[in-house]
């Protein structure tokens, strides 16, 4: 099945990848497997069907040789050891030979001669086993004519020690070829039949479970939000079966994910839809409770205040919520900078309008540098110190002298080390459920009106910085304490 493109998307493929996609389309995983299981299967026949034919060739041999001892045996039977020139020509055609000779009793005695060559075409010592000498023998007998015969020793027995023949070498290449094209046709017939049994196995056990999970990713691919593309593991138990398990999971989760991800994408569009007016509205009904400030009631007095506080905080609500919906932050321009003046601005940039009783404290050498976009890395310690100026700046925290220490560190060489900085507080620290959800976007605010936006907006410019953002474990009541590390960019020689 072809993964075809949705409405609205636009995935481009070369031509040349287009090329390869269809000859792997045209030899897939099937042909492959079946391809390597003939190459095997022929490669067994040929460690068999090699030796077999050379086998058979000195087998052929040995049964003349021993056609020769029975044959020795006659004559030395017979009256003086003489027997007629028709019986002689008889035993030799017998035996397939144009000459016998023997030795025994150290004496080496011709038993039976047709003709006698002026020289032999080979020499086979069947006393000795040496299969590459007796493979290449078989295939020079093979596919080389001789011009005379052929000289064959071997073992006696019975009172002799060796018996030599001269044989016609045609008969015996009649024979091996056809014994070779013998072996040849079943060899091919076994094998297609093992390639067959294997590749149906094989297909039947890796290729179509393989097969299914691949059209599986290719459908899941197509529409990740739907339900029934989710897999359905079967019940193998082997490393296929767990692979089932685990996309089954991955599928399960991911479509979870882009479901949450689409709910979400669609509340920022209706959110930065709503945002102008909404923000309008309330920046009016602000000047409108400036107003009330210099009515001289005593309920307007005293709900005056309130109300221009709730109107601030609804606002702030609004721009933080736009700010953390954008697509994406702007490409940081990390550059060297130094890290005291950009940590100084915090005692100025994070304090609020009742806050101020809460110190600032900065500890950093004049001479740390730190490679950030200054502007993207202020905004993030903004946000964290914003943060914890408001945890225990707040009456609820009920602090008499609430602290929030800066600390920053550098370790290692440059290049190849980098930079901590250290925010804590001195207030009752951060509640479990706080901390499981810390970095979520809406989830990790522990006061009331508070958005649950700054931390995660940190994080992440942290992390466009290539650092990261944590937060140290601290025993109850000892406060809250977050630690930032900016790695060193690695320096590259010239």
């Amino acid at each position: 099945m072809d993964a075809t493109p949705r409405a609205g998307m636009e995935l481009p493929v070369p031509v040349e990848a287009e090329a390869r996609a269809g000859i792997g389309r045209h030899l897939g995983l099937s042909g492959r497997l079946f391809l390597v299981t003939i190459a095997f299967v022929a490669l067994v026949e040929i460690l068999i069907y090699v030796p077999t034919v050379a086998n058979y060739r000195r087998m052929w041999l040995s049964d003349r040789i021993a056609a020769a001892q029975i044959a020795a045996l006659v004559l030395e039977a017979s009256p003086d050891q003489h027997v007629s020139e028709d019986l002689a020509r008889h035993l030799l055609r017998g035996v397939g030979a144009s000459a016998i000779a023997v030795r025994g009793d150290g004496t080496r005695r011709l038993l039976a001669v047709d003709t006698i060559p002026s020289e032999v075409a080979g020499l086979v010592d069947l006393r000795s086993h040496d299969w590459i000498a007796s493979i290449g023998g078989a295939w020079r007998t093979v596919f080389t004519v001789s011009n005379g015969p052929v000289r064959v020793i071997g073992h006696g027995r019975d009172g002799f020690d060796l018996v030599e023949i001269l044989l016609d070498e045609a008969p015996l290449r009649e024979a091996l070829i056809d014994f070779a094209d013998r072996l040849l046709l079943s060899s091919l017939a076994i094998a297609a039949a093992v390639a067959g049994l294997v590749f149906l196995m094989l297909q039947r056990i890796i290729v179509r479970p393989v097969r299914r999970l691949a059209r599986n990713i290719t459908e899941f691919a197509d529409d990740p939000q739907g339900s029934d593309r989710i897999i359905t593991p079967s019940r193998r138990t082997d490393e296929i079966g767990h692979a089932e398990v685990a996309l089954a999971r991955m599928e399960t989760a991911l479509a979870g994910e882009l479901r949450q991800k689409r709910r979400l994408a669609e509340l920022g569009l209706s959110v930065s839809k709503i945002n102008h007016e909404l923000r309008n509205l309330l920046t009016t009904a602000q000047l409108l409770g400036d107003r009330l400030e210099s009515v001289s009631d005593p309920a307007v007095e005293r709900i005056a205040p309130r109300l221009l506080a709730t109107l601030g905080r609804a606002i702030r609500f609004c721009e933080e919520t736009l700010a953390y919906g954008r697509a994406s932050e702007a490409v940081p321009q990390r550059r060297k900078v130094e890290l005291a003046p950009i940590l100084a601005e915090q005692s100025d940039l994070s304090r609020l309008d009742g806050a101020s009783r809460v110190t600032i404290r900065v500890a950093c050498d004049e001479n740390v540098e730190v490679e950030v976009d200054p502007d993207q890395f202020s905004r993030a310690l903004t946000n964290i110190v914003r943060n914890a100026v408001q945890a225990i700046g707040s009456d609820k925290a009920r602090l008499l002298d609430p602290v929030i220490e800066i600390e920053a560190t550098r370790h290692g060489r440059p290049g190849a080390g980098g930079v901590t900085i250290l925010i804590a507080d001195n207030g009752p620290g951060l509640p479990e459920r706080a901390r499981a959800n810390l970095f979520s976007p809406f989830e990790g605010s522990t006061r009331a009106g508070g958005t649950g936006l700054g931390l995660p907006i940190a994080a992440e410019l942290i992390e466009l910085q290539g650092g990261s953002l944590t937060l140290d474990t601290t025993g109850e009541g000892e406060g809250a304490r977050f630690r930032i590390v900016i790695p060193d960019r690695p320096t590259t020689s010239p």
